[in-house]
């Protein structure tokens, strides 16, 4: 299998441990107390997103019980917000079901596990050129 330039800031509900012990997966990194809109932003500073894919940045959709249910993430237009601060166009945040966010994951470089607790807080990067 061949590992993406992605990163995936994982919440603490996500499997980053089982994901990343498979053989080649990702590498597995702790950010334990940090939250991720934290992180986002620093990593940001220093890690430009590929400008030329259409969604370098990708979050885990929510289930149709709770898109049902009206429930609101607020952590969703917090990540647009800090994407559009360093990331000029505007970024257009794709949402990935949350299976299809599994196996994504399984291929990017790495999985940091923070200590972010907002549900659907899972985010993809694609790293773009330094």
């Amino acid at each position: 299998m061949s590992l993406s330039p992605c990163t995936v800031l994982a919440d603490i509900n996500f499997p980053t441990h089982s994901i990343c012990s498979s053989e080649g997966g990702p590498k597995e990194y702790r950010a334990d107390g940090l939250s991720i809109p934290e992180l986002l932003d620093a990593m940001l500073t220093f890690m430009p997103l590929d400008a030329y894919d259409d969604h370098p940045v990708q979050l885990m959709d929510m289930t149709d019980a709770d898109k049902a249910k009206g429930m609101k993430l607020s952590i969703w237009e917090e990540y647009s917000r800090i994407c559009n601060k360093h990331q000029p166009p505007a970024v257009t945040l794709k949402m990935v079901e949350r299976f299809e966010f599994y196996e994504k994951a399984k291929k990017a470089y790495a999985i940091i596990q923070t200590g972010e607790t907002a549900p659907y807080a899972n985010i993809l990067l694609k790293r773009g050129v330094c």
